[in-house]
């Protein structure tokens, strides 16, 4: 277990508040992060509602002669109503995180399991599922609601309820047989493997994520969704053809069943390394020509020419490693749990070992931290957006770029996407860009390999 620094709770006498003035300041910090990163989500969600609202009685110009003015409304209706729903969840899960703090919901669960368990790796692991299970309640009904009533009053939604449950049930088996033995292993490390247990921690997780890469598309994508091989031999022809060209191999093409849950398109690769392969919605390969899935395609090579999931896996590298530090020092601070609304466990008698605050440290840092780090997300939706781009130049170097217009316009009207997002909300949000600046610069620039 790692030792917490617990300057003036070793004693019996009570503290000062001079004691604690680490821990009012982040309190301060966390309540201040909240309310503005709140207050700015409501306006930027207020801003693309009446930005969208403003333009919906007519199709912009360069796209009224694809668009029809009935399928821009379309769209513009369905991204309101997310949007009014999003402010809803905004709201819920405010008042949540709140709940879980500084209003001292997760110290009573940790009480709770306490006394009913006592201190041990099985209380740790039984906060862990507690909070989640009651996190995932908590969000139910406006997922419900968005899958059944939204999805389903403009067309998209496919699902049974049938199918709602066994995805449900398969998902919480799936995360029970991997999530329950990663979680374990980490509390062991932080109990077990001294001050630098974050350091093995970080090589554990990067190994996990890297081998998940390799066996989701074989063992866990299939118990979800049905994959066939790409039965179009003309089309398999051309997207052979095309991935020749590109230097890329696939370890094969499949289409994947997503109409059985949703009418919206999507193309993927997934895997890693050998492992690697194409995946096409059924639903994109009835909407498309087969000119325009080239282009789609081409496209998605582009982000693997330009070594893009490569520099994301960087990323993702660099920024765990922080966070995971960040956390093993949080982690030995008391201030850190009761600047949060949580009483670490600390024993006053110091014949008796504490319970261990490792789980307590995970849940806290996985609840406050996305509270800070909102602020820059801008940052990194610019950087994606930078990447699509250079993805359509290299689609239009490999492919049609006739078709590859093509293909956007129909995704965009087919999936409903608004062709008249506000701008402040699209550069703080969209990891695309918006159709018109990509159209735009279809025209505008010459394709670049």
């Amino acid at each position: 277990m790692a030792r917490i620094v617990a300057d003036g709770l070793n004693s019996p006498h009570m503290p000062t508040p001079d004691d604690f003035s680490p821990s009012m300041l982040l309190t301060l910090a966390f309540a201040t992060a909240l309310v503005l990163g709140l207050a700015l989500k409501f306006w930027l969600a207020t801003r693309q509602v009446r930005h969208i609202a403003r333009h919906r009685a007519a199709v912009p110009a360069p796209f009224a002669e694809r668009i029809s003015l009935a399928a821009h409304q379309k769209a513009a209706d369905y991204t309101i109503t997310k949007a009014r729903l999003g402010l809803l969840e905004m709201a819920l899960g405010c008042v949540v995180l709140l709940g879980w703090t500084l209003l001292g919901g997760l110290d009573a669960l940790n009480r709770t399991l306490l006394d009913a368990m006592g201190p041990g790796m099985a209380q740790q692991l039984a906060l862990l599922v507690a909070f989640a299970a009651i996190a995932g309640l908590i969000d139910l009904p406006l997922s419900l609601y968005q899958t059944f009533v939204i999805e389903e009053r403009f067309g998209f939604n496919k699902m049974t309820w049938r199918l709602w449950l066994a995805d449900a049930a398969k998902g919480l088996l799936v995360g029970a047989v991997i999530g329950l033995p990663i979680a374990a292993l980490i509390l062991w490390l932080m109990g077990a493997a001294g001050p630098l247990w974050w350091l093995w921690a970080w090589c554990f997780w990067m190994g996990f994520n890297l081998l998940l890469m390799v066996i989701y598309p074989t063992f866990i994508a299939p118990l979800f969704n049905k994959f066939q091989p790409l039965e179009d031999e003309s089309l398999k022809a051309r997207v052979t053809a095309l991935m020749q060209r590109c230097g890329f191999s696939a370890k094969g093409l499949f289409v994947m069943d997503g109409s059985r849950r949703s009418a919206h398109a999507n193309a993927y690769f997934t895997g890693f390394g050998a492992a690697k392969r194409v995946v096409f919605y059924d639903t994109l390969l009835k909407q498309l020509a087969p000119g325009e899935v080239e282009a789609v395609l081409a496209h998605e090579l582009g982000h693997f020419k330009h070594r893009h999931i490569i520099q994301r896996i960087v990323v993702m590298f660099g920024l765990s490693l922080a966070g995971f530090a960040l956390l093993g020092w949080l982690s030995n601070q008391v201030w850190f749990y009761t600047g949060l609304g949580v009483r670490p466990n600390i024993s006053l008698d110091p014949t008796i070992a504490a319970a261990p605050n490792d789980a307590l440290a995970l849940l806290l840092f996985m609840l406050v931290v996305p509270v800070f780090t909102f602020f820059i997300s801008p940052l990194f939706s610019q950087q994606s957006r930078r990447h699509e781009f250079q993805a359509d130049a290299y689609a239009m170097a490999q492919a049609s770029g006739a078709d590859l217009a093509s293909a956007l316009l129909k995704l965009y009207e087919d999936n409903a996407s608004t062709l008249t997002p506000d701008p402040v909300y699209v550069k703080f949000y969209y990891s695309h860009p918006p159709a018109t600046e990509r159209l735009a610069r279809m025209h505008n620039h010459p394709a670049h390999p």
